[in-house]
């Protein structure tokens, strides 16, 4: 995400500290400390992805994001960040509040399911899509929480939560504009930066 929008990195003030939460295999942090000098830390608890985290030089801390965050001071990180991991906890309302208290401003990417295709293929085939983007079945998906850009911004009032800056992003859709236009149809990741 960092690699082709680059408002990701903007985002992130140099020399900061930064806490990634479902760190997958580190790529995101490595980046990060090259071209902005963070002090990071990922959380992650795929066995195979802590190997790459660490084969990468990112420091790794095995953890269950559906445990809590407890472990972490108030104010600890300058930014947390949550790559397209949102969807895939049990209480995802919680650890964005987990998330706010630990860090001054987060970052959180997610697939958006209003797009347009995965429409499309439940209303034609009767059937749950499985795209490129959501490439598993139904039974094994990590997926658990299936909303839209604008269920977020929904949750985003309740709780208090200010929206500092948001984009969409939609492939080709993204080339013609329409993702800024109608994001719910036509972007498949919504991409927020968030505070207290």
């Amino acid at each position: 995400m960092i690699n082709n929008n680059g408002f990701i990195g903007d985002w992130i003030k140099e020399n900061s500290r930064v806490l990634d939460l479902g760190c997958g295999d580190g790529s995101l942090l490595e980046t990060l400390t090259n071209k902005h000098q963070v002090r990071g830390y990922g959380l992650e608890i795929d066995p195979d992805s802590i190997s790459q985290c660490i084969d990468r030089g990112v420091n790794v801390i095995e953890q269950d994001l559906n445990e809590g965050l407890e472990n972490f001071a108030d104010a600890s990180f300058d930014t947390v960040v949550m790559m397209q991991t949102l969807q895939a906890l049990r209480y995802p309302h919680l650890v964005l509040d987990e998330m706010l208290r630990i860090g001054k401003q987060c970052i959180v990417t997610f697939p958006n399911f209003g797009h347009w295709r995965t429409r499309a293929d439940l209303v034609f085939s009767g059937r749950m899509p499985v795209t490129k983007r959501l490439s598993y079945q139904w039974y094994d998906t990590p997926n658990i929480h299936f909303f839209t850009y604008k269920d977020f911004e929904a949750l985003c009032v309740e709780r208090n939560i200010d929206i500092v800056n948001r984009n969409f992003v939609g492939g080709r859709a993204s080339d013609l504009g329409l993702d800024s236009i109608w994001p719910n149809l036509f972007a498949h990741t919504a991409v927020y930066r968030l505070s207290k």
